[in-house]
């Protein structure tokens, strides 16, 4: 699994990876039901602590995304799950930043609606 990880980034690596795997799965890069590779494999990958994986797993299980067995492993859940109340308030909360930010960084309305629709065309 390829994860674009950015060491000189403020945003914490197992965050980082926690993004990346859900844009993997929005895009269809990943796809429910598929097993995720082990935190060790990963990490090793990577060249990170195994126990920055396991807190990006663990977002991730929170997230209602993954289910982790230590006999089995990690994988993807086998289909989307509802939108909990708390996840919902949440993703308002963090849009109504990002277009306020966007809206005084003087970005136009049409070219986040067409990020948008290019993003959903997947």
């Amino acid at each position: 699994m390829f994860l674009a990880i950015d060491f000189a980034s403020n945003l914490p690596i197992y965050e980082q990876i926690r993004r990346e795997i859900i844009k993997a799965l929005a895009r269809g890069d990943l796809s429910y039901g598929q097993v995720l590779p082990s935190v060790r494999s990963l990490a090793k990958d990577i060249g990170i602590n195994l126990h920055t994986v396991n807190k990006a797993y663990k977002l991730l299980e929170e997230d209602g995304l993954i289910v982790m067995d230590r006999r089995f492993g990690s994988k993807l859940v086998d289909e989307k799950l509802p939108l909990r109340v708390d996840q919902k308030a949440s993703i308002h909360e963090n849009l109504e930043f990002l277009l306020a930010f966007a809206k005084v960084k003087g970005v136009k309305e049409e070219d986040l609606l067409t990020f948008i629709g290019k993003f959903y065309e997947n």
